[in-house]
This record gives structure tokens, sequence and C-alpha cells, in this order.
């Protein structure tokens, strides 16, 4: 693995829209894993900047995003489609049907799981997967647990999980209790891993992976062990030591 260490948030950020920048520019057709949540939002106002500033072309780039919540449909505030159009896609000349999100309203939720990952494969694999990672180490919405699902399918999100999404909405009460998500085999078929983490409230976990290289279920960001072009990127608050 290797790691970055920035000042801050706003550098985090930076260094990531910079990686996908470049990305990009080099190969016009390329693959990104997307993410959703607060972390990446500052990379994806960066990449706008860029698209702006320095015409970065997105049209022939496609997009895979990591998970969406069940029950939601795409124009729902909170739905992770939306989330994307809002902070990315409708700011970018990205084609909208070079965007994938997994539909969380559809009536055949596990067909959904299996053909994303079909679709992943056809489109020649992910070439850069943006990752964020939780508090108690899940990525995507791979939650600590006995066993982790290799591929896309349905999951319950944890306590930890659904109160720290919970700002998101306007009750806990109505934070979705199951997610679509890619799985971990998925995430590792990536060509290349980027990790974000910024805040004091991620201490501990990017200690725990970098300090600690076991694998183990309850600690699902210990899989990226595995991978061999992982690169975190943290700001100081994150990496103390």
């Amino acid at each position: 693995m290797k790691v970055i260490v920035e000042d801050n948030y706003e550098m985090v950020s930076k260094i990531a829209a910079e990686i996908l920048n470049d990305e990009i520019k080099r190969n016009p057709d390329v693959v990104l894993g997307l993410a959703t949540g607060s972390t990446p939002i500052g990379m994806y106002k960066e990449l706008i900047n860029k698209h702006k500033t320095e015409g970065t072309n997105f049209s022939g780039v496609k997009t895979f995003n990591l998970d969406e919540y069940i029950g939601l449909d795409g124009d729902h505030p909170q739905s992770y489609r939306n989330f994307m159009n809002i902070q990315l896609f409708n700011h970018i000349n990205i084609d909208p049907n070079n965007t994938f999100v997994p539909n969380g309203k559809a009536e055949d939720i596990e067909e959904v799981c299996k053909q994303y990952d079909e679709k992943i494969r056809i489109a020649g694999g992910i070439d850069v997967q943006i990752l964020g990672i939780g508090e108690n180490g899940h990525i995507a919405f791979n939650e600590p647990a006995n066993e982790l699902n290799a591929y896309t399918s349905v999951v319950d999100l944890t306590e930890s999980t659904i109160n720290a999404n919970a700002r998101f909405f306007n009750s806990i009460d109505d934070v979705p209790k199951k997610a679509i998500t890619m799985g971990i085999a998925t995430i590792l078929k990536a060509k290349r891993i980027i990790l974000l983490a910024s805040g004091k409230n991620k201490y501990n976990v990017i200690k725990r992976l970098l300090e600690n290289p076991v694998l183990c279920t309850d600690f699902p960001a210990s899989m990226l062990l595995c991978h061999p072009d992982v690169t975190i990127i943290v700001d100081r608050d994150a990496y103390a030591d």
C-alpha cells in the first residue's frame, strides 16, 4: 500500500482529483468506480473545476457506483443516483448512459445484482476504484460480519452505519435498512484502488488498516491488503502518527 498524507481535506480532494484527471487524459475511455458519502464530494468539485477550466473530457468515461439504497428510486433526494447527479454528473459532459448505479427500486433485486457485475465485465473491468472507509472498517456497504459477499449483492446495514447516515435524512427512521453493494471480489478486481479518508474520526480505522496486516471479515477493509495497487490518501487528522 502506498500512503499519501496531506495537510487537510481540501488537499486530499485535490490530489485524488488530479490522479483521476490524469487517468482520463491518458485513457479517455477509462472505467471509474465511484463512491458516495461526504468524503468524495471535494474530489468531485475539483473534477468539475478541471472540466470547466482545463476542458477535461468525460464523454468517453464510464462510471460504476459502489452501492445504492434499496427502496429509493433515482429521483429520491437521498438516493445515490441523485447524489451523483448533483455532485458530479450534471456538471460535466459525461454520457448519462455511461453512468451506472444499482437500481434500488427494481422488482428483481437479485437479478440487478447479477447484471451489475456483468455490466462491469462487459465494460472491461474497473480501471480505478475510489473508496471511502467507515469507522467500523466497512468498504462500500460490506459491513463487518462472519462472512463477506464476494460479488454485488443485497446487504443489511449495521446500526452504526444507519446512525452515521442518519444525518442525510429527516429522521433515523427514514434511513433504509438494506442496500445493494459491490462485493469484496468485485472491488478487488479493479486494476487500481484509491482510498480516501479525512478527519479525526477516521484515525483509528486507518491506524488498524496500516498497522495490523491480518485479513478478517470483521474488518472488511483488511481485504485491501490482497490488492497489488492500493493508494491511501489521508489528511493529518486521520494519520496523526
